[in-house]
């Protein structure tokens, strides 16, 4: 099957979240943070130029429908998953973003994993494939906005001198996390509201 080049960028962006994963995960040091958040912005980059792209030239295909929203979540959650393996792994001295990062992360995999398997029934006993909404754009955005502040936060906190109370107080980590909630809550009930329709208890 050849791929026109939104595809192909949206392909890019699955290949670079393992990449980014590993490298995360294989060390606290300097380096790999700086490595991974450049990582997660390559991916995230993709994820804008791939729409812009087939919009322009007219390269919307169902495949890109369906694999775009996709990859945004395995780009997503497995930085959130990262994250907050991190956080627990270092002791975070603040103890309520330790709290709320759980929960958002439970909010967003509850979200996605809903939506998923809506897009899949209504896709197979409609055959319309569900595409990003406004609202799932935004939630999109407030959730890479998210990632990059969590990984940037500490990251100046630990290793510039005078930034130590980044590392207690993570004021720029929660208000993004708390934005990221509220918009990945907003967009599933609205997605679960307007394609309940299409769900047929009695099929």
């Amino acid at each position: 099957m050849k791929l026109n080049v939104p595809n192909q960028l949206t392909v890019l962006r699955l290949l670079v979240v393992p990449v980014f994963v590993i490298v995360m995960m294989a060390s606290d040091a300097l380096w790999a943070d700086i490595v991974g958040l450049v990582l997660f912005i390559v991916a995230s980059l993709t994820d804008m130029l791939d729409g812009k792209i087939a919009r322009k030239h007219n390269l919307i295909t169902d495949f890109g429908k369906f694999l775009d929203p996709l990859a945004d979540k395995f780009m997503v959650i497995g930085a959130l998953l990262v994250i907050l393996y991190k956080t627990l792994n270092r002791a975070e001295p603040n103890r309520l973003f330790c709290i709320l990062f759980f929960w958002a992360v439970l909010i967003v995999i509850f979200r996605e994993l809903a939506v998923t398997s809506m897009r899949l029934v209504v896709s197979g006993s409609s055959g319309i494939v569900i595409a990003a909404n406004r609202l799932g754009k935004i939630k999109t955005c407030t959730q890479i906005a998210c990632v990059i502040l969590c990984i940037l936060e500490p990251l100046l906190a630990y290793h510039i001198e005078g930034l130590d109370f980044l590392a207690d107080y993570r004021p720029f980590s929660v208000l993004s996390t708390v934005a990221m909630a509220f918009f990945t809550l907003w967009s599933g009930i609205n997605y679960i509201k307007s394609y309940w329709k299409y769900l047929d208890p009695d099929k």
